[in-house]
């Protein structure tokens, strides 16, 4: 599942991009009124956040005039995607099923997310296999087979 590895984003910088993504391109004013509206965050707290994302590159800044635009130079879809592949490179293959299905429990689903997780399901049928393999080193996980 290892993919291009690309600048982790915090929790507190995830607010931020959230803004950015829906909006495209935003000043540091327009982030500061969104986020305090969730956040009890002062106005230099959200600036030291958008420099770091720009710092890592998550976030580009166009200036004009006296007003710096930021937009994001990754889109939100790579963001989860990257996210998800890292949380599922560290942990056990044989993990990853039952995880799954914890996380669709957990979640609020709409009839037509019901529907495509059907669909995805009938098609992951096709390929399963009677067991997935471990990937761990000895030590990382408690499978009950040799690590040989």
């Amino acid at each position: 599942m290892t993919n291009k590895i690309q600048p982790t984003i915090s929790d507190a910088e995830w607010e931020i991009m959230r803004v950015v993504w829906t909006n495209h391109t935003v000043t540091s004013k327009e982030i500061t009124e969104i986020v305090k509206e969730k956040m009890n965050w002062k106005q230099a707290t959200i600036k030291t956040l958008i420099g770091r994302l720009v710092e890592k590159g998550i976030l580009k800044t166009e200036a004009i005039g006296n007003k710096y635009l930021y937009s994001p130079v990754i889109s939100e879809e790579e963001s989860f995607k990257s996210k998800t592949t890292n949380f599922f490179d560290q942990m056990c293959n044989r993990k990853v099923g039952t995880t799954l299905a914890e996380l669709i429990r957990e979640a609020t689903l709409s009839h037509a997310d019901v529907q495509m997780l059907e669909e995805l399901i009938q098609q992951k049928k096709e390929e399963a296999v009677d067991s997935v393999p471990c990937d761990c080193i000895p030590g990382q996980c408690d499978c009950q087979h040799s690590h040989s």
